[in-house]
This record gives structure tokens, C-alpha cells and sequence, in this order.
């Protein structure tokens, strides 16, 4: 991972680093981009759309343009995998995680569903230990489970209050700590760039055999044009995820991720009148606490071997 550095003007005053600065801003930008792909499901089910032919458009957008871009036929090495199984498995998790969200969309606030998705970090770190062998502190295992309180604060459990499609969303959460898993371990086999090219295949794959049964013609131009861009919203998340990584190290980045909760209540309230209600919001700063909190410990942690 790169080093921290700074840049000495002519008043020995430090200067931020400009491509870490154009890396958060570009964090930002992805993560605002996925805020409005969650909006756009919504409203989409709002509309009488069925949320799989939604993640069907996502993911049918998607593969046009990574294999447009990649160009396979030109650069035949994209589409070389060393853990095909693990690609395919980690490509239907991508696929079941979009799937999930649209579903809770349906029913659930975008802030309500954003704040549950939070806690996939807590459940990354959780798995760490046996998937990959990284070990946890206790004070690691404490912030995790405080973690998970805030997730149990959102939702509630037997207090009647909230939809069952919580369970969509908390499905959703746990699909996409697996996901990350998954994505760490390819680093190791596979390039970043056959990575992408598989990352919507498996789930375009899960959902041609369904179509005829689910697919419905649009009826206006306004659901044509949501359902592209959908797709060519995630895409450009993901692209603008990728550009953020290649300028600033993932720990500089990890907290602007929760910037995400700040867009989806904005978006909730704009675009559909949406006011989250207090135990989401607490127990979504539980959640974000909990996940800065860890990625505090992480960064002490890499800084101790240096400082000696």
C-alpha cells in the first residue's frame, strides 16, 4: 500500500497530497453514484417494475460496456482465470447483493437500507479470521459487536414496527461481506481487470433463463431511460471506485464510504419525501462508529511496523 507523504513549499508548511485529494473526491463521487442507483430502483418499483428486471438492466448495461472497453476479442487475456469457480461465485454474490437491494427498495427508505449495508465492513472483518486468516483482538471483537447493536438498533426485532424487508436488505449486507471477501482473495490469483470483466456475467447468466417470465415492455420513455441508467449509473460508480483506489490508499478512503448515508437521506427526502426516523439515524452512527473505529485500529496497526 502506498505511503503517506507530504509536499514541503517554500515555508516548510506541509501540502496535502493532490492525487489523495482527487482520490476522496472521486470516492465521493462513487458513492453519490450509488446513492442515485438506489434511488432509481426505488423509483422503479415505484412504477410497477419488477426490482429483478431491474437488476437484469444493471447488470445487461454493465457487461455491454466493461466488454466494450476490455475488448476480449483484442485482449483475450482479460478473460483467463486462475480461480474460475471462486470469479463465478463471487459474480452471483455481486448478483444476489443487487438483487436483495432493489428487493428492500421496494419497501424500505434509502437511508434505512444504506445503513444496514454499513455494517458489511463489521461482517468482513468478523469472516476475516477464518476465511482468511487474519486474526482479531478482543478490542477488534468488541467494536464488531457493538457494531452489529447499531444494525439491531435500525431494525428492531419484534417490536412490530419495521417491514419484514429488512431481511432483503440484511441478506443483502451479509452477500456482500462475502463478496469482499472473495475480492480479496482473487487479488492474489486474477487481475483487477478480469476481475471486472467477470463481475456481471454470472449474474446476467442467472437472469436470461428468467426473463420471459418477469420481463414486461416498458410503457413510457421515463422507465426506458431509468432502467439504462441504471446500468450505466453502477457502472460508473465502479469505474469511479476504481480511479479513487488507484490515487489513495483504502484506508484514506474507507471513511468517505459512510458519506453515502448523508446522499441517501437527501435523495429520500427530494425525491420521495422521506424522513428517516430517529432509531435509524442512531443506530446508524452506532454502525459508522463502529467501522471508523476499526479502520483506526487497522491503520495503527500497519503505522507500527513503520515507526520502528
Amino acid at each position: 500500500m502506498p505511503q503517506a507523504h507530504a509536499v514541503t513549499g517554500p515555508a516548510t508548511r506541509p501540502v496535502p497530497d493532490r492525487r489523495r485529494l482527487v482520490g476522496i473526491a472521486l470516492m465521493c463521487g462513487a458513492v453519490a453514484s450509488f446513492a442515485s442507483l438506489d434511488a432509481c430502483g426505488k423509483t422503479l418499483a415505484g412504477l410497477g417494475v419488477d426490482p429483478l428486471v431491474s437488476t437484469f438492466m444493471r447488470y445487461a448495461v454493465n457487461v455491454a460496456l466493461i466488454t466494450l472497453v476490455l475488448n476480449p476479442v483484442r485482449h483475450p487475456e482479460v478473460v483467463r482465470s486462475r480461480r474460475l469457480t471462486l470469479q463465478v461465485l463471487r459474480s452471483l454474490l455481486l448478483f444476489g447483493t443487487t438483487a436483495l437491494n432493489f428487493l428492500a427498495l421496494r419497501y424500505l427508505q434509502l437511508a434505512e437500507t444504506v445503513s444496514i449495508q454499513f455494517a458489511a465492513p463489521l461482517a468482513v472483518a468478523l469472516l476475516a479470521g477464518p476465511l482468511l486468516g487474519e486474526r482479531s483482538s478482543r478490542d477488534r471483537l468488541a467494536a464488531i459487536a457493538v457494531g452489529f447493536l447499531g444494525v439491531l438498533v435500525i431494525v428492531r426485532p419484534g417490536l412490530g414496527t419495521v417491514h419484514p424487508a429488512v431481511l432483503f436488505s440484511l441478506g443483502n449486507m451479509v452477500c456482500y461481506a462475502f463478496y469482499v471477501i472473495l475480492t480479496r482473495k482473487l487479488a492474489a490469483h486474477d487481475s483487477t481487470r478480469t476481475t471486472l470483466f467477470f463481475s456481471g456475467l454470472s449474474g446476467l447468466a442467472v437472469m436470461l433463463p428468467v426473463l420471459p417470465w418477469i420481463w414486461s415492455s416498458p410503457a413510457t420513455p421515463q422507465v426506458w431511460a431509468l432502467l439504462v441508467g441504471i446500468g450505466l449509473i453502477g457502472t460508473f460508480g465502479h469505474w469511479l471506485l476504481i480511479l479513487a483506489h488507484a490515487r489513495a490508499p483504502a484506508s484514506v478512503l474507507a471513511p468517505f464510504i459512510y458519506t453515502q448515508l448523508v446522499w441517501s437521506v437527501t435523495l429520500g427526502f427530494l425525491v420521495f419525501g422521506d424522513v428517516p426516523n430517529g432509531w435509524t439515524l442512531v443506530g446508524a452512527m452506532i454502525v459508522i462508529g463502529s467501522g471508523l473505529y476499526l479502520l483506526a485500529q487497522e491503520a495503527g496497526r500497519r503505522a507500527r511496523p513503520e515507526a520502528g
